[in-house]
């Protein structure tokens, strides 16, 4: 008997938004196959990529069915359909989806952004704007101050809202980010890498 098809997964593995993908699909037990994409060398931008994500943007999850899906919290939300990373509560649900649009919104532009010219591109932190290092710092102190009071940023246990946005807040050093100041952030970066076995 043939065996179904894996979903394929196309990602960089230094990009945090592909990262989450992987990791849910590994918590929740989803084969897929990962398809190493670079976003440095021109990967995104051929047409065959062009062709299954018009933005060329990583990640890409690719269906069994040939059908594909972009952004990364859109292909969590897809992964975990059903499952305990996803509250059955509404209001806790709802809070989810409200870290999941604050990280796209408010973290991932500044901490991220900051990470990747640093690290990746080689830029001196004197040339980052100075409103990404001002909005990166608010966004990790928000955090902080959140997870002071609470183990997980929503509920109980782990969410898709902890994947999430653990993805870049574990490595906003690399932007050049001081996570000894957020000392809450960095226990529950603890928590997370732990309960995700990374």
């Amino acid at each position: 008997m043939k065996e179904p098809k894996k979903m394929q997964v196309y990602g960089d593995s230094i990009s945090g938004n592909c990262l989450k993908v992987k990791w849910t699909a590994a918590i929740l037990g989803i084969a897929i196959d990962w398809v190493e994409t670079s976003v440095l060398d021109g990967s995104t931008r051929t047409p065959a990529f062009l062709a299954m994500n018009p933005a060329g943007q990583v990640p890409i999850l690719v269906r069994d069915d040939g059908s594909s899906l972009a952004q990364s919290n859109a292909i969590i939300l897809h992964l975990a359909e059903g499952s305990p990373l996803i509250p059955a509560d509404p209001v806790l649900r709802a809070k989810m989806f409200e870290w999941l649009f604050w990280e796209q919104y408010s973290h991932e532009p500044y901490v991220a952004v900051a990470r990747f010219q640093l690290h990746y591109l080689g830029r001196a932190r004197s040339e980052l704007e100075p409103k990404i290092v001002e909005r990166g710092h608010a966004a990790l102190a928000l955090l902080d101050r959140h997870l002071s009071t609470s183990d997980w940023l929503v509920g109980q246990g782990l969410t898709l809202a902890d994947i999430a946005l653990v993805a870049y807040s574990r490595v906003a050093d690399e932007g050049g980010f001081d996570l000894d100041a957020y000392p809450a952030l960095q226990r529950w970066i603890g928590r997370v890498e732990t309960a995700l076995g990374i």
